[in-house]
C-alpha cells in the first residue's frame, strides 16, 4: 500500500482522501489514478483548465462538496479569479465565458443531470457547432463520465474535506 501511496504523491503532489477511501482495495486506487491521469492529463483538443472547468460543473450538479472544493481550486489554479469560478459553482452562464465554453459546461451538466433524456445529436452537434472535434466530445465526455463515478465514490462513502487537504496538488 505503501508504494501505491508513494506513486501518487509522486505523480500528483500529495495524497486525496478520495484515494485513501479505497485503502481496502489497493488495486483499484492504481487503476483509478491510471484513467484520472489518461482522462485529465492527457494529449486532448481540451484544455487541462475545460477539462476542470467540466469536472467542477459535474461536481456542483451533484452537489459534492469535497469535489467542488478540489476542482474549483483546480479551476482556479487556471483562471486566478476566484469570483469567476465561484460562478461556475453557483450559476455558470455568469462566470464570464466564451461561447465554447459555455457549451462545454451546458453539455456536461446536461449529461450529469439527465443522463436518460440526453439527445445525442443535439448535445455534440453543439459541441460540433462550437468547433469541437470529434475527439474533443469524447475527452469531453469522458471527463463527465469520469467524475460522475468519482462524485458517487465520495459521496457514498461520505468523504469530508478539510481546507489543508485541498491545495498542494500538481496542476
Amino acid at each position: 500500500m505503501l508504494e501505491i501511496y508513494n506513486d501518487i504523491i509522486q505523480k500528483r503532489g500529495k495524497l486525496a482522501d478520495a484515494h485513501k477511501i479505497q485503502s481496502l482495495r489497493p488495486e483499484s486506487i492504481t487503476r483509478h489514478m491510471d484513467l484520472y491521469l489518461e482522462i485529465m492529463f492527457s494529449k486532448s483538443d481540451l484544455s487541462r483548465a475545460d477539462r476542470e472547468m467540466m469536472a467542477l460543473i459535474v461536481s456542483a450538479s451533484n452537489k459534492c462538496k469535497y469535489c467542488i472544493s478540489h476542482h474549483s481550486e483546480a479551476v482556479n489554479h487556471y483562471w486566478k479569479n476566484s469570483d469567476r469560478t465561484n460562478f461556475l459553482v453557483t450559476e455558470f452562464n455568469k462566470a464570464e465565458l466564451n461561447n465554447r465554453q459555455v457549451d462545454l459546461c451546458r453539455f456536461a451538466a446536461q449529461l450529469t443531470l439527465h443522463p436518460a433524456g440526453f439527445e445525442e445529436d443535439y448535445e455534440t452537434n453543439m459541441l460540433k457547432d462550437a468547433g469541437l472535434t470529434d475527439s474533443a466530445i469524447l475527452d469531453a465526455t469522458l471527463v463527465v463520465a469520469y467524475f460522475n463515478f468519482v462524485n458517487r465514490i465520495v459521496l457514498a462513502l461520505d468523504v469530508e474535506f478539510s481546507k489543508e487537504e485541498i491545495s498542494g496538488y500538481n496542476y
